[in-house]
């Protein structure tokens, strides 16, 4: 994790173009290309390994946490929520959310509001892969910066959580 990738760091070119000025933007953006890619590789390399296990595990995360933030700004979490959530169509999130009720981590009822629609909410064992899924993001956190000093720490940590705020509702 804390291995730097040569593909992702500022060239003499950058540096030419942009000067010392610190670029928020493409350096946000090489960051998600560069998480992105690792944690599916990982998830696809252990997929390969244990047919659909991991890759499936991947799947379940992202429903819950999308089922936890929709539930963050709501009373209901429904499938469009998911999909909303995630950037899938209807019938792509409503396939993730079969899943995760099949594996145990979402229970489905009826809406109190509306009787016709459809809900569904964390199990205790969504909530416990919620909870552990955190975890893993915090050790990474950790990691990535365990050389910086808690202030910068610190002030980084406030300044994604700021920006994760402002962006995602």
């Amino acid at each position: 994790m804390g291995t730097r990738d040569a593909r992702n760091t500022p060239t003499t070119a950058d540096t030419a173009m942009f000067g010392d000025a610190v670029e928020g933007g493409p350096a946000l953006f090489r960051l998600v290309r560069f998480w992105s890619r690792r944690w599916s590789n990982q998830a696809l390399t252990r997929a390969t390994r244990e047919p659909a296990g991991e890759l499936r595990r991947v799947q379940h995360i992202q429903v819950v946490e999308a089922v936890a933030a929709a539930l963050r700004t709501g009373e209901e979490a429904a499938v469009t929520d998911v999909a909303e959530q995630l950037g899938l169509d209807h019938s792509g999130a409503s396939r993730m959310v079969r899943d995760a009720v099949a594996a145990g981590y979402l229970a489905r009822s009826d809406s109190t509001h509306d009787r016709r629609r459809v809900v569904v909410q964390l199990t205790d064992n969504g909530h416990e892969l919620l909870t552990a899924s955190h975890d893993w993001q915090r050790r990474c956190f950790d990691q990535l910066t365990a050389a910086w000093n808690e202030h910068d720490r610190r002030q980084f940590a406030s300044y994604l959580q700021r920006l994760a705020d402002e962006t995602i509702q």
